[in-house]
């Protein structure tokens, strides 16, 4: 027997929520794999149809919970975030062309890469953490990542893991970093900035040389 509810609770990293029926009573648990079309995502105040069931304490719970087929916004949020993986590529793509050309160091390029790598890395550790209850990786760590220059690797993190994709508060601190961070890649290219890294590229080159070395064997 369908029955009728709205979504009132839904942990997206977790992938499980609660619904309080229309009719009345306690909320009831439900798992993302409950759901039905598989390819949406559950979300806040949806109104769906469930089956009522049993978990295997015995406890109420629903399952074959139909989402709303008009709820369009995980389709729209998804092809949003291909195209700031594609954004992440292309600037990427940007510092590639500024070292080839000789416009900054390869030590730039390597600082956006290694960063990126360690982001992505700490983003899966942290999913995985969510799911086993484990200890998790601070926020401000993940923001500072972003602002060094591992913002593409996040980007790439949030969208394949599906991990800190939907949170509002952390999306907004986020996207600050990502903007900050391009502003001080654009600094560089003007002449206050373009003496600054010169000086610092003097100062380190024995740095530099090791990491173009290893870069390029």
């Amino acid at each position: 027997m369908l029955r009728r509810g709205n979504i009132t609770l839904w942990n997206d990293e977790k992938g499980f929520g609660f619904i309080t029926p229309n009719a009345g009573g306690k909320q009831l648990f439900f798992h993302i794999k409950s759901c039905s079309p598989h390819n949406r995502r559950p979300a806040i105040n949806q109104s769906i149809t469930y089956s009522l069931s049993v978990d295997k304490q015995g406890r109420p719970c629903a399952v074959k919970v139909i989402l709303p087929d008009n709820d369009r916004a995980p389709e729209i949020k998804k092809k949003e975030g291909g195209l700031s993986v594609i954004g992440a590529a292309c600037f990427l793509g940007v510092v590639c062309f500024s070292v080839f050309t000789a416009k900054i160091p390869i030590m730039i390029l390597a600082l956006y890469l290694g960063a990126s790598l360690i982001t992505f890395i700490v983003y899966a550790l942290d999913k995985s953490a969510a799911r086993k209850g484990a200890w998790r990786t601070s926020e401000n760590t993940l923001h500072l990542l972003s602002l060094i220059g591992g913002w593409p690797g996040a980007f790439m993190a949030q969208q394949k893991l599906r991990h800190k994709s939907r949170k509002q508060p952390f999306r907004l601190i986020f996207w600050i970093t990502v903007l900050v961070n391009c502003g001080a890649f654009t600094w560089l290219f003007t002449s206050t900035g373009t003496a600054t890294l010169q000086s610092f590229v003097h100062d380190n080159s024995g740095l530099l040389h090791f990491i173009s070395k290893t870069l390029t064997h």
